[in-house]
């Protein structure tokens, strides 16, 4: 294991950014790193987290030049839950932000929600996210929400990149090191939101979301499908499992994002799959837990049909032919 630290830090940032990296193209990496770099944080400052999780060439080959500007650190590769779960243990800033390194994040609007961390001191920012390396800066800010509230009444992104996020919120809280590359985040953010007390929701679009060949969205062969199907499945039990623990509040708000990620589930089996035993299986897997049929909710409309084709027979056919494409 290999790291390198700046000299000189302040005692507490404001924000500490980690991005973890695993042969991640060297101009991608720089162009993360450079977006951080470019924020005006006055006199607060920020910190650079740079988890190598094992590259093949260390990443740190190619940042030597901005090497007093980070905190690097290299281990074997163990995958993106390991490394982000070192990088919040090394943060030493009031808020975290992860960045993968193969995105960025895009000023106008980043800036938009470190002023709202400034501003009004939440548990948790929640921002929106594009594939367009600019967008126009929406200014809008939404909140004060109690997470587990905000969770019962809508639909929480997945990703744990989407939000900027007081470090004393985790409290313990850890990426499962099981998972690797899918679903990993699913109950990290859902357990996470769940302890705000202060969320804030903009619609700035901060986050530059890259799409490019060789991303993981991008490496769907036959292992990769499975290996996401299986994921997305235990990470539903495993909030699942969370459910006795919860009071009342807690609990119905984390029993929508259940069944939101069940459906989630079984539309992907469908739509990867277009196989009609497949979706019958999974539905059954899905029983065998407790967790068939979807709950009678009224979530959203998107929810409420899809509950109705899944439960029978001649519903998931109606589902199966409407993922050809």
């Amino acid at each position: 294991m290999m790291m390198l630290r700046p000299q000189n830090t302040p005692d507490r940032p404001l924000v500490s950014f980690i991005i973890t990296t695993f042969n991640t193209e060297p101009t991608m990496l720089r162009c993360c790193i450079d977006s951080i770099r470019s924020l005006s944080f006055g006199g607060e400052r920020r910190e650079i987290i740079v988890i190598d999780d094992g590259s093949d060439r260390p990443a740190i080959n190619e940042l030597l030049d901005i090497s007093d500007d980070i905190i690097y650190l290299r281990q074997r590769n163990q995958g993106i839950s390991v490394a982000r779960n070192r990088g919040t243990d090394m943060a030493s800033g009031c808020y975290i932000q992860f960045v993968d390194s193969d995105d960025s994040l895009l000023r106008p609007a980043y800036e938009h929600c470190l002023d709202v961390a400034r501003r009004l001191q939440p548990d948790m920012v929640g921002f929106a996210f594009t594939h367009r390396q600019c967008a126009s800066v929406q200014k809008d800010v939404n909140g004060p929400f109690d997470g587990a509230d905000y969770m019962l009444r809508h639909s929480i992104k997945g990703a744990a990149w989407g939000y900027l996020f007081k470090k004393e919120l985790l409290n313990g809280l850890r990426f499962r090191s099981d998972f690797d590359r899918y679903a990993e985040d699913e109950e990290f953010t859902a357990l996470l939101v769940l302890r705000a007390k202060r969320l804030f929701t903009t619609s700035a679009k901060a986050y530059f979301y890259r799409q490019h060949p060789h991303s993981v969205i991008h490496h769907l062969g036959k292992r990769d499908l499975i290996k996401r199907q299986v994921n997305t499945e235990r990470a539903v039990r495993y909030l699942q499992e969370r459910l006795a623990s919860l009071p009342n509040p807690e609990r119905l708000a984390l029993q929508r994002r259940i069944a939101q990620l069940s459906m989630d589930y079984l539309y992907n089996t469908a739509r990867l799959t277009h196989s009609l035993t497949r979706l019958d299986k999974a539905c059954e897997r899905l029983r065998a837990h407790g967790l068939f049929p979807l709950p009678e909710q009224e979530y959203t409309r998107k929810y409420a049909l899809f509950r109705r084709l899944c439960n029978t027979k001649w519903g998931r056919r109606i589902i199966i032919a409407a993922t050809f494409r």
